[in-house]
């Protein structure tokens, strides 16, 4: 599917974003996008001389042998190759806080329930790639399989610099503040509320145009994400594919001179210099592109009777492992819904679960803690740590009795990043006068409320052959 063609810039920079930026809709389609019409080549992907002159460029996803219904690849026609830059060197200073090789030497292994307060925005001028900073991850980005969550603080936009993660995939959680994302496949508005998935190798730039910003980044090594399965759900529900927008191309023609490419690398950050815009994509069609989505059109499904349902209910996207059922890393949403299950604890249960869990706040509250989590603010419950409901929550539920009538949760919007890996956590998230230390102390107040007659007891124990001397 075609959208008209975008408007070109020349010299103007990516700063500005109309109004109405037009979007591509579905999820894994092969798109293809001309700014200028007659820019894709018919009927073969590398011509000899292509129309304008552009340079054909592939961007593979996956290995060229990959199954056809796995395969991700997109063909680019640009004014300059990306391959035109001068050797890439460590940047300096370096970055201190990303990590995608999780081991002993450089990450934590603790169990502990762990809690953070929203971070604040940061006083000096510091843009997204200089404001993200790793809490956890599994795994390596060098062996492909693993992941990371990051968060990040920024106050002003990138200058002059494009940012490349050679490491994985990212899918960002904007809390506050806007993100105008170019990328070579054309730009993306994303506002909290929405995601944002930037799959490997892509280049692109964060611009602020609300100033202060914050948020959420899973990352994943060797995999994509993609939609879950329905089963018996049917046919429709959750996410939509239509409701999946990608980039339609935007180009610019100008000279950038020292304009530098940042490439995410093993965790660790090169830069290599350039004199033109890496945002020349004049042209490109295929499957392996940015895409976004709006939370608020996801379908929720719930129970309608009894118990409460498991939270993969409410997956959105998901990037699977090799077995069956298992996910590397699940984003799941716990939206605005209804309530009506009958003689049921409504929250969520208590629970110790073989997957990690990191979630966080977008706005509002979440309905298993009545204090303490907020928009902005982490937690993460590792595999088989126990965790559920706050004491508040618990005796404000159990008070409301069996008669409580249907409720609907409103103006809220949390996630979970769930991954089959332990994960370990960075020291500087630790040690961070952000962290909740007293989160513990949120369930320390249960009681027990068990109560039985002793005489009971004792016939049980006769009929079971238990005596007592």
């Amino acid at each position: 599917m075609e959208k008209p063609a975008a408007e070109v810039i020349k010299g103007d920079g990516w700063g500005r974003f109309p109004d109405d930026l037009e979007y591509h809709s579905g999820f894994g389609n092969h798109f293809e996008s001309e700014a200028i019409a007659g820019a894709l080549p018919r009927g073969q992907n590398s011509p000899l001389i292509c129309p304008f002159g552009l340079y054909a460029e592939q961007i593979s996803g996956t290995s060229f042998t990959s199954p056809r219904k796995l395969s991700q690849r997109s063909w680019f026609y640009r004014i300059k190759p990306s391959v035109t830059h001068e050797p890439f060197w460590p940047r300096e200073p370096s970055h201190k806080k990303l990590v995608s090789e999780f081991d002993g030497s450089n990450t934590v292994a603790n169990p502990t329930q762990l809690r953070w307060k929203p971070v604040d925005i940061p006083d000096s001028p510091t843009d997204f790639i200089d404001g993200l900073y790793t809490i956890c991850g599994a795994g390596s980005s060098f062996l492909r399989h693993g992941f990371a969550i990051h968060m990040y603080t920024a106050n002003k936009s990138m200058d002059n610099c494009a940012f490349c993660n050679a490491d994985g995939d990212f899918l960002v959680v904007p809390q506050q503040g806007r993100l105008w994302i170019t990328t070579e496949c054309g730009r993306l508005q994303v506002s909290p509320g929405e995601i944002v998935v930037l799959p490997q190798g892509f280049r692109f730039v964060v611009d602020l145009p609300d100033g202060p910003s914050r948020g959420y980044v899973a990352e994943v090594f060797g995999t994509h994400f993609q939609l879950p399965d329905l089963g018996p759900i049917g046919a429709n529900g959750l996410a939509a594919s239509r409701d999946f927008l990608a980039p339609t191309a935007w180009f610019e023609d100008c000279p950038r001179p020292g304009f530098t490419i940042i490439q995410k690398f093993g965790g660790e950050l090169f830069n290599a210099r350039q004199d033109f815009s890496p945002f020349n994509v004049v042209a490109w069609h295929g499957n392996y592109v940015p895409y976004k989505y709006d939370l608020s059109k996801f379908c929720p499904y719930n129970t309608v009777l009894i118990d409460h349902g498991d939270p993969s209910i409410n997956t959105v996207l998901t990037a699977p492992t090799d077995k069956p059922g298992v996910a590397l890393l699940d984003f799941v949403i716990f939206p605005p819904r209804w309530l009506v299950a009958e003689h049921t604890f409504r929250p969520p249960y208590y629970h110790r679960n073989c997957m990690s869990e990191f979630m966080g706040l977008i706005y509002g509250g979440y309905e298993a803690k009545a204090d303490g989590f907020l928009p902005g603010g982490a937690s993460l419950h590792s595999c088989m740590t126990p965790h559920g409901p706050d004491t508040k929550t618990y005796e404000a539920t159990v008070a409301r009795g069996n008669e409580a009538g249907p409720h609907k949760i409103t103006d809220t919007m949390a996630f979970m990043f769930e991954s089959c890996l332990m994960p370990r956590t960075c020291p500087w998230a630790l040690d961070s006068h952000f962290r909740d230390l007293d989160y513990y102390q949120c369930w320390i107040g249960l009681k027990s409320h068990f109560s039985h007659d002793k005489t009971d007891v004792k016939s049980n124990d006769l009929q079971n052959g238990n005596t007592s001397g």
